[in-house]
């Protein structure tokens, strides 16, 4: 008996100099003027989401295979060169939404959630996903900054549990698409004019805020916060973000990063490299 006491007491002392011993960790309160900004392909996902969903629309019948093929290379142009030429750009505002034309919003909306699910939730990259999710627990918002269709924007981001989207604006017309376009693609500075009508909407400070790309092309984004991050650059974006500093985070591993660094890779010229790209992503998809 008197063992079991001595026992006991010598618990009940443990416990009182553990919990004298514990060093609070300092609660971090919530900066509502903070917010982190993400690109989509390639830096949230895998891929071109909007390639991943033209193809979840030809899988169905609503255009042909030939018709996909065309619309890759047309990406893989604009990925390439968009940022270089006025006339390219114009060129994929004028066929960016043409596949949908004639299509009700609600439709492109259920068929985009459907094809969310079936082919684009596996290709999240666990790592750039485990960054927002850290901005969250932070209690900052995080929005998607995106050059797709904005519906389809708001799907990812519902489905990643974010705070929403800017991706581009699309014609409707009597709750159809017209196949055009209000005002231009959500790219390159485009993305920068939106962050910022964004923060003065919801009162952000640049300055605490956070952005994520790939691209070079988001360079005019990257440079707007006071902290920006590489995820998975191309070769222009690493160096860049060595010569300032900024934090590189890369989640390619092997051919992963081969495929997805094709077209940026791609610049000796730009019909080759548009085909270039174009071979790349159906060989990817022929093999997954």
């Amino acid at each position: 008996m008197r063992r079991l006491m001595r026992r006991r007491e010598a618990a009940e002392i443990a416990g009182e100099v553990a919990a004298a011993a514990v060093v609070p960790t300092p609660s971090v309160e919530p900066d509502p003027t903070a917010a982190a900004f993400f690109d989509v392909d390639n830096t949230m996902m895998r891929g071109a989401s909007i390639y991943h969903f033209a193809r979840g629309l030809a899988s169905r019948g609503l255009f042909t295979t030939n018709d996909l093929v065309r619309f890759a290379l047309g990406q893989a142009w604009f990925r390439v060169r968009g940022n270089e030429n006025p006339d390219h750009i114009a060129k994929a505002k004028e066929t960016a939404l043409a596949f949908v034309a004639g299509l009700k919003v609600d439709e492109v909306v259920h068929l985009g959630e459907e094809i969310y699910d079936e082919v684009m939730s596996d290709r999240i990259w666990a790592g750039t996903r485990a960054l927002a999710q850290a901005h969250l627990d932070l209690g900052q918002r995080v929005w998607l900054v995106t050059a797709t269709p904005v519906e389809l924007a708001r799907v990812i981001a519902q489905r990643l549990g974010l705070t929403g989207a800017l991706g581009t604006v699309a014609e409707t017309a009597d709750g159809v698409y017209t196949g055009r376009l209000v005002g231009d693609l959500l790219h390159g500075p485009a993305k920068a004019e939106a962050i910022r009508a964004l923060a003065r909407r919801e009162g952000l400070d640049l300055s605490h805020c956070s952005a994520y790309s790939d691209s070079a092309n988001d360079l005019p984004m990257l440079s707007l916060v006071g902290s920006p991050c590489a995820v998975n650059p191309d070769s222009e974006l690493r160096e860049h973000a060595k010569e300032n500093g900024w934090r590189i985070r890369d989640f390619r591993t092997g051919r992963k990063a081969t495929l997805i660094g094709l077209p940026i890779a791609a610049t000796a010229g730009a019909v080759a490299g548009g085909i270039a790209a174009g071979i790349a992503l159906r060989k990817h998809y022929r093999s997954s």
